[in-house]
């Protein structure tokens, strides 16, 4: 998440929040249960992600800020609600703008 979240960077974040599109996230890897990363809210459900693709009712876009470096949606594909663990709440990072 370079710039934005470095490396050891102590966050807070809340569960029981529901994300929305331009938040900061934590979420569970999909293929290393206990690994953690966090993530920006690209397109939440029912949001169109493209031209064309709509998110399903339980599906979540995102991606890390660093993007030719992440691994993200853009890997593992859309991320279930189940999968996030909370909303980072500290430090409070600015959105990013949306296209």
């Amino acid at each position: 998440m370079l710039p934005t979240v470095r490396p050891g960077a102590l966050l807070a974040a809340l569960r029981g929040i529901r994300p929305r599109r331009g938040a900061v996230v934590v979420v569970e890897h999909p293929e290393r249960r206990g690994y953690l990363m966090v993530k920006r809210v690209e397109a939440g459900p029912m949001d169109e992600a493209m031209p064309g693709w709509v998110l399903g009712p339980d599906e979540w876009l995102l991606v890390g800020d660093n993007r030719p470096a992440s691994t993200d949606s853009r890997s593992f594909g859309t991320f279930p609600s189940s999968a996030i663990l909370g909303v980072v709440v500290w430090p409070r990072h600015p959105r990013r703008p949306t296209s």
